[in-house]
């Protein structure tokens, strides 16, 4: 008997602010997790699974229209024809309250109630699943301990949306621990709501969250995908993580550190894409970049903003065979200068040094001083308008610094490109 875990589909999740880049592929993204659900009911169907089992959040909130809900719904039918048996329970996202708009049931496709926990028990199959549905979207208490027995004879699945005893960036909803999971007595905790895969314990009972099915964002990087898992005898026989992802989501740091062009900078990233992408080089690659080091790039880049991120983004078009969509780049670069020999001269250059020098003595002169200049600003900069200067951390604040002292000396040195064309 085989059967599929997967979690936090999100199906038409918004993805706002794509019109905002420009050329971005919004279309594909915006698409990305009703391709990755039917990647989903491709495999279920060409491995001949028994059960598909969601544990949460196949939604990311209420239906906007009616199609959302008939996309899943069309693909529950596909899974049925087939003879493979659906189970769901509903998480935060699409908790009994969120979800308003209503379609008939699939026959052969079970929802865990809101109210009680609740076994469905296949003795053909030899199975047992077990669980319960969110009625609210903040479900503070365990739910484990009223979850039924384990059938005996059977193998048993417990299917539960939670944050166990908590993961970083994510609400603790139904928080439990692994030993509540394991005096269960099941032999398989199929988790939703932690959106990067962890198998949290190999065996009896094995538990997984298998992350999501499909990366929304930068901050969801790496394959995403499903567990495909074989029981023999009552027994795992095997466990598989498939990636069903369209879209993959990389953050790349990129050590510019000697490099002096923009060629240079171009056929770096392009080396290190070729790494990222070579064992998938059939879906849409999006990638948020990281330029740091120490490198003359930094003055290139402050005689002429935005020359890196442009250099990047010429290099995605010399890529054959691949998508790839350079979704950001930031930069952390710092400048070759020789600062003691800079702040010993007694020009411009050597006073602007100085006074850099001397703002970033101590974190808490930067924030003071880097405060107090943004109060007296009529018009934050690009970027900054929506930002409450008080909240940002002094690392930024540092970056921001340096780029200035760059520009400001690219500048005095007679590097500007307007001025070297008198």
């Amino acid at each position: 008997m085989k059967f599929i875990h997967a979690a936090d589909l999100h199906v038409d999740s918004p993805l706002r602010g794509l019109d905002s880049y420009d050329g971005a592929p919004a279309e594909r993204l915006r698409g990305a997790t009703r391709q990755s659900l039917i990647a989903l009911v491709d495999l279920a169907i060409k491995e001949q699974v028994a059960l598909v089992i969601f544990a949460g959040d196949i939604y990311d909130g209420n239906w906007a229209d009616f199609r959302t809900g008939l996309f899943f719904r069309d693909q529950m039918v596909r899974l049925r024809r087939a003879g493979v048996v659906v189970f769901i329970v509903k998480g935060n996202h699409d908790a009994e309250s969120q979800i308003t708009r209503q379609l008939p049931d699939v026959e052969g496709v079970y929802v865990f109630s809101a109210l009680k926990s609740e076994t469905f028990d296949f003795e053909d199959l030899a199975v047992a699943v077990h669980g319960r549905s969110f009625p609210h979207r903040a479900v503070p208490e365990d739910l484990v301990p009223l979850y039924p027995p384990p059938v005996p004879g059977r193998f048993n699945i417990g299917v539960l949306h939670t944050s166990l005893t908590g993961r970083e960036g994510h609400d603790p909803y139904a928080p439990t621990s692994v030993d509540v999971l394991v005096d269960k007595g099941y032999d398989y905790f199929a988790l939703g709501h932690v959106h990067a895969r962890e198998v949290v314990r190999e065996s009896s009972p094995r538990i997984v969250f298998p992350g999501n099915l499909q990366g929304r964002h930068a901050k969801e990087i790496g394959p995403k995908g499903c567990e495909l898992v074989t029981v023999e005898g009552g027994i795992i026989a095997a466990a598989e993580f498939i990636a069903l992802d369209v879209v993959r989501w990389h953050d790349l740091h990129l050590d510019a550190s000697g490099l002096t062009t923009l060629d240079a900078l171009a056929r770096h990233f392009l080396r290190h894409i070729e790494e990222l992408v070579v064992d998938a080089r059939d879906r849409l690659h999006a990638v948020r970049v990281l330029v740091h080091g120490e490198s003359s790039l930094h003055r290139i880049e402050a005689e002429q903003p935005g020359s890196l991120a442009a250099a990047i983004q010429a290099a995605t078009q010399d890529m054959d065979e691949v998508d790839v969509w350079v979704e950001q780049v930031h930069l952390r670069l710092r400048s070759p200068l020789d600062r003691s020999a800079a702040a010993e001269r007694a020009d411009a250059f050597g006073e602007v040094v100085r006074l850099v020098d001397a703002i970033g003595t101590s974190d808490d002169d930067l924030k003071a001083w880097f405060v107090a200049q943004l109060a007296d600003m009529r018009a934050l900069p690009s970027g900054l308008a929506d930002i409450d200067p008080h909240t940002l951390d002094v690392d930024a604040m540092r970056t921001l610094l340096a780029d200035a002292e760059a520009t400001v000396l690219a500048r005095l040195s007679g590097l500007d490109i307007g001025e070297r064309a008198q």
